[in-house]
């Protein structure tokens, strides 16, 4: 297999058509441990595995639109369309889990035996296996491509695997007690698992969604970067920067500052240390746009205060 073959399949949708095929094999193993043993744990795992397909086609959908480059409508590019992603997974997790809880709850009352316990049980931790390697290497590639799509889809096949986890534990215990009601209960609480799972990729991508400012490592980075070009003659400063502003969509950041310089510099001195600046930032961050507004070192620019301006 060649490099480029390789750095196809680790890109997002390589990935996400992966985290497709593995959902569809994994659906068939649990649905056919469900159907051996007639375990509502067994079941609930195999609803999740439902939710990964959707989840997984609809991100690479996402993903896929997020690659486009910008254009005359939308001239900040796409990036943000990997947030719909993780909202949408959020989503289906919550309604996954309420389903499970609506499935289980009948059987609390009503238990029923469990059959071919040992055949389904590895059924499921081969199809828990297959999750959790490709998880692992999907959060790798999340944080080398900075995208929210792939590691939402990261986080739910953790949560699967430790929903498997759950349940093989549960029907165990059921196998060693006999408590057939200890398999609606560990269904129940495999559903609460998932349910604040989906409650924190809504909550992540609706942040997204509203502009929320770049990592605290990024900005570091950024005001480090900063620090290299200001200069400073006695108590007054040659080059300083101030009103450094950010934000990040998908895999793309942005950033907007002012840079304050002697007034009596030609625009083209000055204009060549802007992109000196923009280049050094762009270098130092991956993904980073840099928007630079030139002023005089006496000129302080007025900042809305918050307040709307009709």
């Amino acid at each position: 297999m060649n490099k480029a073959t390789v750095a196809k399949w680790l890109s997002p949708q390589g990935l996400l058509l992966t985290s497709v095929a593995v959902a569809v094999v994994t659906i068939a193993l649990k649905t056919l441990a469900w159907w051996l043993t007639d375990s509502v744990g067994l079941l609930s795992d195999a609803m999740e595995s439902l939710v990964n397909l959707a989840s997984a086609i609809f991100g690479l959908m996402m993903v896929t639109i997020a690659a486009r480059p910008a254009d005359e409508d939308h001239p900040y590019g796409h990036h943000k369309a990997e947030y719909f992603s993780s909202g949408f997974e959020g989503i289906l997790i919550v309604v996954a889990a309420l389903g499970i809880v609506w499935a289980a709850s009948h059987r609390i009352f009503d238990p029923q035996p469990i059959e071919q316990v040992g055949i389904g049980l590895a059924l499921s931790v081969v199809s828990s296996a297959l999750n959790g390697l490709l998880a692992w290497v999907m959060f790798r590639a999340a944080k080398t491509h900075r995208s929210i799509a792939l590691e939402a889809d990261a986080r739910h096949l953790v949560t699967d695997v430790w929903t498997s986890v759950g349940v093989v534990f549960g029907i165990g215990l059921v196998g060693v007690t006999g408590w057939l009601w200890l398999d609606a209960v560990v269904a129940i609480g495999v559903a609460l698992n998932i349910l604040k799972e989906g409650f924190h990729l809504v909550w992540r991508a609706s942040q997204g969604l509203m502009d929320e400012a770049v990592e605290p490592e990024v900005m570091a980075q950024i005001q480090a970067t900063l620090a290299g070009f200001e200069h400073q003659r006695g108590e007054h400063h040659i080059i300083r920067f101030d009103h450094v502003t950010s934000r990040k969509a998908g895999q793309r950041r942005f950033v907007d500052l002012h840079m304050h310089m002697p007034a009596e510099w030609s625009l083209g001195r000055a204009a060549a240390l802007r992109t000196t600046v923009e280049q050094a930032l762009m270098s130092d961050v991956p993904g980073l746009r840099a928007t630079i507004q030139l002023l005089p070192s006496d000129v302080e620019a007025h900042i809305d205060d918050g307040r709307d301006i009709l």
